[in-house]
């Protein structure tokens, strides 16, 4: 479905359930709730070794994931959006790559989530895959390398939003 219709939905959806809403709602832009996302998203990159270091490396695949995530929504948030539902955070994002709005590229987008891949999220290094595969399998720890490499892709994404959410 292209990308305005699926945020066509989302908007529909933000309309229903009051503050349970599942879709996108606009909002008023204040640098509190910008800064809010991006600092929980430093807290959830930090807690990606923290969880190492205590021998609990299948939640780094969790936190990494939510670093990225929180900062998708400190820019929705600079966009006077609000999103309770990750496909519709994603649309939204993917709208404003196509608007040339940020400097986020798709290719970015499909480092975190990847709408195309649908099957074998064990093989995948997608970083909601990632984490997926391992938050509903019995896997308790990482690889040092898998480790190593989400952490340091998670960091190039997190720069690189954090960019975006600095530009006026």
């Amino acid at each position: 479905m292209p990308v305005k219709e699926r945020l066509k939905e989302c908007f529909k959806e933000g309309e229903k359930g009051g503050e349970r809403h599942k879709g996108l709602r606009k909002t008023e832009i204040t640098r509190d709730k910008i800064k809010g996302h991006v600092n929980k998203a430093n807290r959830n990159f930090y807690a990606i070794s923290a969880f190492k270091e205590i021998g609990y490396s299948d939640w780094s695949a969790s936190a990494a994931f939510y670093s990225l995530y929180h900062l998708l929504l400190a820019v929705l948030a600079k966009n006077g959006i609000q999103s309770r539902n990750q496909n519709c955070t994603f649309a939204f994002i993917e709208s404003l790559i196509d608007e040339k709005k940020i400097s986020l590229t798709k290719n970015d987008l499909k480092e975190i989530f990847d709408k195309k891949l649908k099957e074998d999220l064990e093989h995948s290094d997608k970083i909601l895959d990632l984490r997926e595969s391992i938050q509903y399998s019995t896997k308790t720890s990482m690889e040092d390398k898998e480790f190593e490499d989400m952490k340091r892709r998670t960091k190039l994404l997190l720069d690189k939003i954090k960019r975006d959410i600095e530009a006026e």
